[in-house]
């Protein structure tokens, strides 16, 4: 789902929490994201070599373009390669290739249920370099669904990934407006590795992030804590 209201907020965390914390990024893989708006964000890096976006209904980015020119600008950037393919088939493929995975895709069911598997979060790791950076859309912790995909997605992603954290933002038009973000590394830390002069330096304008939200977007509420830390789902009206 998006909107133009407020797509803003949802491309802005996915993309610069990642680009704040390892500056060298050059080789990116984008699974989902055919609305075009996290290619958007990530082409406004001029170190950034080459990114491979895939997307599983060429569809999606055939309507984007027509309704929502305004995410769809840098869909043909030349450092663009688009994929219109099943993304779990295409990851299985690559060895130490990316520095920074982003997995932009729908909600764990139907379609989308093969990118929240064990076996997908895994090829992502074999796939990323020794420094690299998997990046998630990671549910709403609210509704008890949305929750219970939630802590079965950080339970599976903390088996592979020695480095695991969540972080948050506020979406007016998502459910419930509370919505989470998946951080993973080989070594990274989202929060010690920030490098807030570097990036502030690149003058990067944004309408959302910025480098003290960084710090503040992992620090969540105690029901979303004690979720992730139990992997069991609580009623948040106790």
């Amino acid at each position: 789902m998006i909107t133009q209201k407020d797509e803003f907020i949802y491309h802005d965390m996915i993309v610069h929490v990642p680009m704040a914390v390892k500056k060298d990024i050059k080789n990116v893989l984008v699974i989902g994201a055919g609305d075009g708006g996290t290619v958007r964000e990530l082409c406004r890096y001029s170190t950034i070599e080459h990114i491979d976006l895939v997307e599983i209904d060429k569809k999606v980015v055939e309507v984007c373009e027509e309704y929502f020119p305004e995410m769809t600008v840098s869909m043909h950037d030349p450092r663009l390669d688009k994929h219109f393919t099943d993304g779990l088939r295409f990851v299985r493929r690559k060895q130490g290739e990316y520095d920074l995975i982003i997995v932009d895709s729908t909600d764990p069911f139907g379609p989308g249920e093969g990118l929240f598997t064990p076996e997908f979060y895994g090829n992502c790791y074999n796939a990323l370099t020794d420094t690299g950076v998997l990046v998630n859309q990671h549910e709403s912790p609210f509704y008890v669904n949305d929750a219970k995909a939630m802590c079965r997605a950080h339970e599976r992603i903390k088996s592979v990934f020695p480095v695991c954290a969540v972080y948050q933002a506020h979406i007016p038009t998502y459910a419930s407006g509370h919505w989470l973000f998946g951080f993973a590394s080989k070594g990274l830390d989202p929060i010690k590795d920030l490098d807030e002069q570097h990036w502030n330096s690149l003058g990067i304008k944004t309408r959302y992030y910025n480098t003290e939200l960084h710090k503040g977007c992992f620090a969540l509420p105690s029901y979303v804590k004690e979720m992730l830390e139990t992997g069991e789902v609580l009623n948040v009206r106790r």
